[in-house]
């Protein structure tokens, strides 16, 4: 008897060490910058300019501007949690192709910006790029769309429920942080330990603007039903589209008619500029 409590000892006693470990770790496992610049947008033939972004916390933001010939409109990315904006120059070319403007811009603590990532700052980053297109860009808010590729996501949605954009785009994105690490982690106390929130469900029952979602079902990181729920939330025009492949290549920008049905829906839901 004496034995098996002293083994049921140890073991509570490594289990609240890995707790506390997750506890104290977690945005480790959330954020994996790259501070390291490996291609430029005119490595693939594009015409850009470097952009700086305040914010309003006193960071620097480092971003690409490719503008199209005759815009349809212009898109905010959001990048997901791992490297930099060097490695999404697939998307600007996508969108370049398809017609629109794109501002591809690093989180605070990733790439050539400034500072260290964080949940609220990486908000106070979307705000701050956002603001950039309006003002120093001239860009209407009914002629953006907000782009969020997996940890984008929740970033984008968050914005769109707080400002009037033309249209969100969420990609192989979780419903919360709390969802997502409840699958993952299954044998820790994700309600009680959870510093992270990322709710991307949340967000969008308060956005107005029409969504097109796309999820692949062999996504072995963030499971196909999140994307099926928030489609479900979306109250507004929408459209969900299929990919295939796993998280990390499963992009839109790998298949013509993956990159044919995003143009459609962004070309019939995007006021023109003229209107």
């Amino acid at each position: 008897m004496r034995m098996l409590l002293n083994l049921f000892i140890l073991l509570a006693i490594t289990y609240l060490a890995l707790v506390l470990l997750v506890y104290l770790g977690q945005s480790r496992l959330v954020f994996f910058p790259d501070k390291q610049l490996s291609n430029t947008p005119a490595m693939f033939g594009l015409d850009y300019s470097s952009v700086s972004i305040a914010t309003t916390d006193g960071e620097t933001l480092h971003g690409w501007w490719v503008p199209s010939p005759d815009a349809k409109g212009t898109v905010l990315f959001f990048h997901g949690n791992a490297g930099n904006i060097s490695h999404r120059i697939n998307y600007l070319t996508m969108f370049r192709r398809l017609g629109y403007n794109t501002l591809l811009f690093d989180y605070r603590g990733y790439g050539q910006s400034s500072g260290t990532p964080s949940e609220s700052g990486t908000y106070l980053d979307a705000q701050a790029a956002w603001q950039h297109l309006i003002v120093t860009q001239k860009i209407a808010p009914e002629q953006m769309i907000l782009f969020g590729e997996s940890l984008g996501g929740p970033i984008a949605a968050w914005l769109a429920a707080r400002e009037n954009p033309g249209l969100l785009v969420l990609a192989s994105t979780f419903t919360s942080v709390f969802d997502l690490a409840t699958q993952i982690y299954p044998f820790l106390p994700v309600r009680w330990i959870s510093r992270f929130e990322y709710n991307t469900l949340e967000s969008l029952q308060s956005v107005t603007c029409p969504v097109f979602i796309a999820h692949s079902p062999q996504d072995e990181i963030v499971p196909f039903q999140h994307g099926q729920r928030l489609f479900q939330t979306v109250s507004g025009p929408k459209q969900f589209l299929t990919l295939q492949g796993g998280h990390n290549n499963g992009f839109i920008f790998m298949q013509p008619a993956w990159q044919k049905a995003l143009g459609t829906f962004m070309d019939e839901h995007l006021a023109s500029p003229t209107d």
